[in-house]
């Protein structure tokens, strides 16, 4: 197992404290939450999409670690594009991932993050983000309305 300097690192802690600039603002019509069973970590984001169905502008609301805030940094990073398929893919990838296979997801800077697959413990952190983006695109079709039949 890698020792804590590894995966508390400096350059971790600096994109946990990077997380500050997606800040949750209160006109971001879709809101996702997730919680991570293994630690207590909680994100919440809102997300607004374009028309095309990918986030033009997303928002982050932290109560986690600094594993969890850093990952959920590097996502919101690289969100503004991405739609539900996107996010559905990557967090698969990442679960695999995190479970053992050798490939690193395609997601810009994650390698930054690569000790956290030797901590069972923040695995739950770390998806975070993630799912609570799948959770807020979710959300958007619970709002479309409904033909009448």
């Amino acid at each position: 197992m890698a020792s804590g300097s590894v995966l508390y690192s400096p350059d971790v802690l600096a994109m946990a404290l990077d997380l500050a600039r997606w800040p949750m603002a209160g006109d971001l019509p879709l809101i996702g939450e997730a919680r991570s069973a293994s630690c207590g970590s909680r994100m919440r984001v809102g997300i607004e999409l374009n028309e095309q169905g990918a986030i033009s502008r997303i928002g982050v609301a932290a109560q986690a670690c600094a594993i969890g805030q850093a990952a959920a940094s590097l996502m919101a990073r690289a969100a503004q594009g991405r739609n539900q398929q996107d996010f559905a893919k990557t967090e698969a990838e990442i679960v695999a991932w995190l479970g053992g296979d050798d490939a690193l997801p395609d997601w810009p800077g994650l390698e930054a993050l690569a000790a956290v697959r030797d901590y069972p413990g923040r695995h739950g952190a770390f998806l975070l983000g993630w799912r609570a983006v799948l959770q807020a695109m979710a959300t958007q079709d619970l709002r479309a309305p409904r033909a009448d039949v």
